[in-house]
């Protein structure tokens, strides 16, 4: 194998599966939005923040189920969407979509090989009264904990004692995973949103469901992808002041191993 020790050599892969996947959801009537650092770089800098080294995404729900179970195509090559859905034991619950021509060494996914990706993270409606919406999240806090210790063959918990607790418990990563999918995936909007995988936000990083009631254009590296129309909401809920830079100290790099299969 050869290593892939230039950012931009990454970086390039990760354009071409987003390229890949934005035709995709173009010529098939899916959503797709630029989400998270992906967003605020193409926002503040035109692409990626100088020191980041990854892509996210997000979907309506509607659009990530019917992207899940349809991608990949014939015309997609050497791209794979990996989900819990089709690959058995997936660490995440979130889908990626990953060049199948390169590997990515990853400490937290110890045991479970992928190549260089972006993320795909669906979005959902979540409950109006906070209340409830409070219940919510503390739950799927704990079943996620759970589910990631029945998966994982690192102790992702501070407390050895609470992760044995939860790896054997007698409650199968299936059942779980349907628990968490009454939990949070509701049929009847709401006037929030939020991505409730366990990579989300808290949740005060809930936004209204108006931004995502229509895409719009964004350049990111010098070509045209979408975003939702209510990006300045999300940005503004998500970081705050998101125009101004972070502290010196602040502007790290991930730290990222990857190969070409050669």
């Amino acid at each position: 194998m050869r290593a892939i020790t230039d950012i931009n050599e990454l970086r390039n892969i990760q354009m071409d599966i987003l390229q890949t996947v934005h035709d995709y959801c173009q010529s098939h009537g899916m959503t797709y939005f630029l989400s998270s650092g992906t967003l605020l770089g193409a926002v503040r800098h035109g692409g990626y923040i100088p020191w980041d080294d990854d892509i996210d995404i997000y979907m309506p729900r509607e659009s990530y189920d019917r992207f899940v179970a349809a991608f990949p195509h014939d015309d997609t090559g050497h791209y794979a969407l990996y989900d819990k859905s089709t690959i058995a034991h997936y660490y995440y619950t979130f889908a990626k979509v990953v060049d199948t021509r390169t590997l990515m060494v990853e400490d937290e996914t110890a045991g479970f090989e992928i190549g260089v990706y972006i993320d795909v993270f669906p979005v959902d409606y979540v409950p109006e009264d906070e209340t409830e919406r409070q219940r919510v999240f503390k739950r799927k806090r704990l079943l996620y904990k759970i589910r990631r210790c029945k998966i994982s063959h690192v102790n992702p918990l501070y407390s050895r004692l609470a992760y044995w607790c939860y790896r054997v418990l007698p409650v199968s990563v299936g059942k779980i995973e349907a628990m968490l999918r009454k939990l949070i995936v509701h049929d009847k909007p709401t006037s929030l949103v939020c991505n409730m995988s366990e990579s989300g936000p808290k949740i005060s990083g809930c936004f209204p469901a108006a931004a995502i009631e229509q895409d719009v254009d964004i350049e990111f590296e010098g070509r045209t992808f979408k975003t939702m129309v209510g990006y300045k909401t999300y940005l503004e809920k998500t970081y705050g002041d998101y125009m101004t830079l972070p502290p010196v100290e602040q502007r790290v790099h991930h730290h990222f191993e990857a190969y070409w299969r050669e």
